[in-house]
């Protein structure tokens, strides 16, 4: 067996992601919502499942993250972490469970990994919460941190453009990132930014960052399963890479299933006791 097929059945920890980030090894992430699908992700190797608060948008039908509920992210993300056997599983807390509140964050925090099963939770936001991102990491709850686009926020950006174009929001982005670090979270998201700046802070950090939307020079990447699979259909912003459209053959196995039970050819006498 070789040396990479040895590493690649290790269990995937906060550690170990550093460690890949030091020898130059991209890390891959992909969102799950179910046992099912988790189990797939996670036996094709994928290092890291999010279960995501985009379950909001791809699950529930919501237009915007904000309305999941912590109840819900728990209800998702038990079933995930049952699945992943290699995978790091992190889930986002969903929006007003880290605003301000330190003793009240934590809480949340802990009702969440006590109740999941998973290994990390993730965070939006940078200066303006770090006292509850410090509260939550001091009680041994691993936090991934996430800035730039930041879907939690979209009311008050009131746009999905590109973030952090202008110096003083770059500015800001770079100081926030380090701040993270500093706080010891243990990796970081950075969402639909230029380039240049992911690269920046991937260089400048020490531990790594997961880009979306943000270039190929960060220390890895992350995408919604149902994007990439092509399960959603409306959505396809540039960074967005379609790998297969499992929309449409599961569309044509369900007309192909109509049909059939509407000639009564399924079942056949082979399928019937």
């Amino acid at each position: 067996m070789s040396v990479h097929q040895s590493e690649d059945q290790r269990k995937v920890t906060t550690h170990r992601l550093l460690e890949m980030k030091m020898r130059g090894e991209k890390i891959s992430m992909l969102t799950s919502y179910d046992y099912t699908i988790a189990t797939l992700v996670d036996g094709a190797g994928c290092d890291v499942i999010l279960v995501g608060d985009s379950a909001s948008n791809v699950v529930c039908g919501n237009a915007t993250t904000l309305p999941i509920t912590i109840d819900e992210m728990i209800f998702l993300a038990k079933g995930v972490a049952r699945a992943a056997k290699r995978a790091l599983v992190v889930v986002d807390m969903p929006f007003g469970t880290v605003s301000g509140n330190p003793r009240m964050s934590l809480e949340y925090a802990i009702r969440v990994m006590k109740e999941t099963g998973a290994d990390s939770l993730k965070i939006e936001g940078g200066v303006e919460i770090i006292e509850d991102i410090k509260k939550i990491i001091s009680a041994g709850i691993p936090v991934m941190g996430h800035l730039g686009l930041m879907p939690q926020s979209i009311n008050k950006y009131g746009t999905y453009t590109v973030r952090a174009k202008e110096d003083a929001e770059a500015e800001k982005l770079i100081s926030d990132a380090k701040l993270l670090e500093e706080a010891g979270c243990f990796a970081l998201v950075l969402e639909k930014i230029p380039a240049f700046l992911a690269e920046k802070v991937a260089k400048t950090l020490r531990i790594p960052v997961i880009g979306i939307g943000a270039g190929s020079a960060v220390d890895g990447q992350v995408l919604v399963f149902h994007d990439m699979t092509g399960i959603t259909q409306g959505f396809s912003p540039r960074f967005l890479r379609r790998y297969a459209n499992i929309g449409e053959t599961i569309t044509n196995a369900v007309k192909a299933y109509v049909s059939d039970v509407k000639s009564v050819s399924f079942p056949n006498k082979e399928e019937q006791y």
